[in-house]
Parts: C-alpha cells; structure tokens; sequence
C-alpha cells in the first residue's frame, strides 16, 4: 500500500484521490475549501482544510512521509507552481503535477515535478480520436511521437490470424493484447485468429496510428 497526498479538489483532483482510494492505499486530500473536505471525507484516508501555499501547513501534515504527492491545481498557475516546488522541498519522492499550458508545464518541470499531467488536454484527445472512427474505444498518447490504441476488431479481419493481416507491415503497429469476453491474452503470436467481438490494444508511432484511423474512416 502507497501512500498518496492530492492537493486541489477539483473534478480531477476527487477523482484520482477516490480512485486510489478504492484501489487499497492511503490517501490524504487538502484543499482550502472546506465544504469540498467535508464531502470528500468518507471516501479517503483523511480529508484536511489547509492552505496548501503555506510551507508551515504542509510540514505539519508530514508531506514528506508520502511516496506520491499530486499537485491538481491547475487554473491558479502561481499556486501550482509555489506548492510543486514546497512539494520537491519537503522531499517527497515523487510528485505529479496538473498543468494548464505547456508553458506551464515548462515551469514544473524546471523546479522538480517529476511527471506533469494534462487531463482536460488529453481526454480531448480521447474524445477526438473516438469520433473520427467508429472502431476507435480508447485514445492514450504514450509520448510526443508513440501512441496506444484500443479498438474493436476490422470486421474484414474477423476469421484471419495476425500473421495473416501482417499488421505490422501494412500499417507499422504492434498488437499487444487481444481483449474477449473471456479475458485477455497479453503478446498473442502470430496465430492467433480475430474473432468478431474482439478488441485490440495496439500500439505504434503517431504516424502509423493515424494511417490506421484513416483506414478504418472510410
């Protein structure tokens, strides 16, 4: 079990705290609102009222004891910024950051965050590539130049196996998972055939992906 402390409760902020929470760890939330702390309270490990700004306040909680701190502040970009780098001072070993910009982001990472999220940014990433193709479920940009895919199956490659579709060859992407109704099979070789209902998990570089969504539009 890990220990979490999210700072900011906004949509983003709740939800990470309230997912880990139902995953078995240790969270702690703190936001200057009270009426937020109140109504998350019964839903992590504890819910405390602080100016996160303070150095003071974030020193009595024990910040440094935790092994993730995920700073959700995002519109008040001075905010985010000071309590990052208190955060990065009171040595806790990991810290997320939320950014509204990528100047913003430039920032973070310049003063120590360890990684920096975009959620609004990249759910509308998500969205986008859903709708371009109605076999596209799920959109996850992996880095700048590789992305992941999860997609329901071509209905004209039901009945054939990987090795038969050559995928690899014809649109540069690697199927790293096939997902049924009876599970999942991780790294499926060459002989494995597609049947209908089957959804893909596939990765490649933007490029190829884009290749793949264009295929599959018309």
């Amino acid at each position: 079990m890990k220990q979490f402390a999210i700072i900011g409760l906004g949509r983003f902020g709740s939800s990470v705290a309230q997912t880990l929470y139902m995953l078995g760890h240790d969270v702690l939330v703190v936001d200057s609102d009270a009426e937020r702390v109140d109504e998350i309270s019964d839903y992590v490990t504890h819910a405390v009222q602080a100016d996160a700004t303070d150095e003071g306040a974030l020193k009595a909680l024990g910040l440094r004891n935790f092994d993730v701190a995920v700073v959700t502040i995002g519109t008040d970009i001075q905010s985010s910024i000071l309590i990052t780098l208190l955060c990065k001072e009171l040595g806790v070993k990991h810290v997320i950051a939320k950014a509204q910009n990528e100047l913003h982001a430039k920032v973070l990472y310049k003063i120590g965050a360890d990684k920096v999220v975009f959620p609004e940014r990249d759910m509308g990433m998500r969205v986008a590539h859903t709708l371009v193709s109605n076999n596209i479920l799920d959109f996850i940009e992996l880095s700048p130049d590789y992305s992941m895919l999860e997609m329901a199956v071509m209905e004209d490659w039901i009945g054939y196996t990987l090795k038969d579709l050559e995928l690899r060859n014809r649109y540069g992407i690697n199927v790293i998972a096939i997902k049924r109704d009876n599970g999942i099979e991780i790294s499926p070789n060459g002989n494995n055939i597609l049947l209908s209902g089957d959804v893909l998990l596939v990765i490649g570089s933007v490029k190829d992906i884009r290749k793949l969504e264009n295929a599959r539009a018309d």
